[in-house]
């Protein structure tokens, strides 16, 4: 790369991140310093989701999505975005599209889907998904992974048996985009191929579970890693976008990790927390390290590290009773009241998946809030002593947790709470400004383009956001209380001894 082909003005080249959620389509166009040049969004139809047992014929519930409007979607966000830019989008050199794990879609031999996208959370091949888990478990014991009721892999056999000889290729997401911003068919990445099966340890798709399964192997894309280039976007793409005919298209990775890298952990022993509705810790790892309680498992590196993650039934949600309009007084009062005076564990729901595993695990208080103000702060700390869990438990393993934890998620914008968070885990916590898909998507784009690789994109690119430090006076009474929390959660069986 030359030295003035990430830089900054009008005429310096930009890559775009496409992130198509469930909801809508989002695209970011960036410079090689990370600057945001020019951004648009469209909505996408909701879901279409049955209960468990109201569809003849099914056991579980269904989720589709019509995948005919993807693309009209993202031609209209990109054709905003471009026309937004100084050059009208002739300075983008690369374009890179993420989206749901998991979601993928039956074509024909136009490569047009012959039948709706089944989402993510789809749970009509259950059943299929238990004979896969079943037919590779030595695979999967090897690669710390398991198949479950909503893999992609078993959703693919099902629109083998559903379309027959109509079917000619099951894509995920990314794939069909790519189809259409390059006219011909793309290879998919192995982050999205991930739950359809793929052995990114192997560089292999599993063909003794497809064989079992009667599933032909040539009804799967080719993979390669991300950020590696599928192609470039064709004359008629170029017309419907106002991308520049030959832009690279480059491989993403799905929505989870694209979330992960955008906070700028890329390397070896980086890890982010991203707090939302629930908690998910994502990381990198040099070696591939296997959970044996099946706690977390792994995503490939595009440069073939790894990123072990889980994700937890407890979060944000504890407080999806209070009116968001409360919460900032709430929170002030909780910072200047300080630890509160009894412990909680704030699951809403019934089960942990992750940093434990049990399904009997429901939320619990040990003593009795003196006000609203030391309920709130006893939910604020029982999100992070979970979190403090979950990297206890990925230490415990060997990977190494390295430096400040980078910090992501609606949760992440409470000041209050990212202190508590880094008091009870005793190391900073790094909150970064655009921990989103999109921009997660342009610095795939850009890596090989604007930067040699994922590592460089990123210290080009993120912004290092505010740093926060633990709160010493603080630090005594949470380190108690954290230790009754783990104390109650041995007590109920729910905690694994190691």
């Amino acid at each position: 790369m030359s030295s003035d082909s990430s830089g900054t003005g009008p005429h310096a080249p930009a890559v775009i991140g496409i992130d198509v959620a469930t909801a809508s389509v989002r695209v970011l166009c960036v410079d090689g310093q990370g600057q945001v040049l020019a951004e648009a969004r469209t909505d996408l139809p909701p879901p279409v989701r049955t209960s468990p047992g109201t569809v003849t014929g099914t056991r579980t519930g269904t989720s589709e999505q019509d995948a005919r409007s993807w693309w009209p979607a993202v031609r209209s966000a990109l054709r905003r975005t471009t026309a937004a830019l100084p050059r009208g989008g002739r300075e983008v050199i690369a374009v890179a599209v993420s989206a749901t794990s998991g979601t993928i879609v039956p074509t024909g031999s136009d490569g047009e889907p012959i039948g709706p996208a089944l989402m993510y959370d789809d749970r009509r091949a259950a059943e299929l998904n238990a004979e896969a888990q079943r037919t590779g478990s030595a695979r999967w014991n090897a690669l710390g992974l398991s198949v479950g009721p909503t893999a992609a892999l078993g959703r693919a056999v099902w629109c083998r048996r559903a379309y027959g000889s109509a079917l000619h290729q099951v894509l995920h997401t990314p794939d069909l985009i790519g189809r259409e911003l390059t006219g011909h068919p793309v290879a998919t990445d192995w982050s999205h191929a991930l739950k359809s099966g793929y052995d990114a340890r192997g560089s292999e798709w599993p063909h003794e579970v497809f064989d079992a399964l009667d599933f032909p192997l040539d009804l799967l894309p080719a993979v390669r890693a991300p950020g590696t280039g599928a192609g470039v976007v064709g004359p008629e793409a170029a017309e419907a976008t106002g991308l520049p005919e030959g832009c690279s298209v480059r491989l993403g990775m799905t929505d989870g990790c694209a979330g992960q890298i955008a906070t700028g952990a890329v390397e070896p022993g980086r890890f982010v927390g991203v707090l939302g509705t629930t908690y998910v810790l994502k990381g990198v790892s040099a070696d591939l390290v296997r959970d044996p309680t099946g706690a977390f498992y792994s995503h490939r590196h595009p440069d073939g590290w790894w990123l072990p993650g889980g994700a937890s039934n407890t979060g944000g949600e504890c407080l999806a009773r209070t009116a968001p309009a409360r919460l900032p007084a709430l929170d002030a009062a909780a910072a200047a009241r300080g630890p509160a005076s009894y412990t909680r564990y704030p699951l809403c729901r019934e089960g942990e998946r992750f940093p434990f595993v049990s399904g009997a695990a429901r939320g619990f208080a040990r003593g009795r809030p003196r006000d609203e103000t030391d309920a709130h702060r006893a939910a604020l700390e029982g999100v992070a002593f979970v979190e403090r869990l979950a990297l206890d438990r990925i230490e415990r393993l060997g990977v190494p947790v390295l430096g400040p934890l980078y910090a992501a998620g609606g949760g992440s914008r409470s000041a209050v709470w990212t202190a508590i968070r880094a008091t009870v885990l005793n190391r900073p916590v790094r909150v970064v400004e655009r921990a989103e898909t999109a921009f997660g998507a342009a610095l795939l784009a850009a890596t090989g383009t604007l930067h040699e690789d994922l590592t460089a994109s990123a210290a080009a690119m993120v912004r290092t956001g505010s740093l926060v430090e633990p709160v010493p006076a603080e630090r005594p009474a949470l380190e108690d209380a954290h230790a009754r929390f783990v104390e109650a959660l041995r007590e109920r069986g729910w905690l694994p001894d190691d």
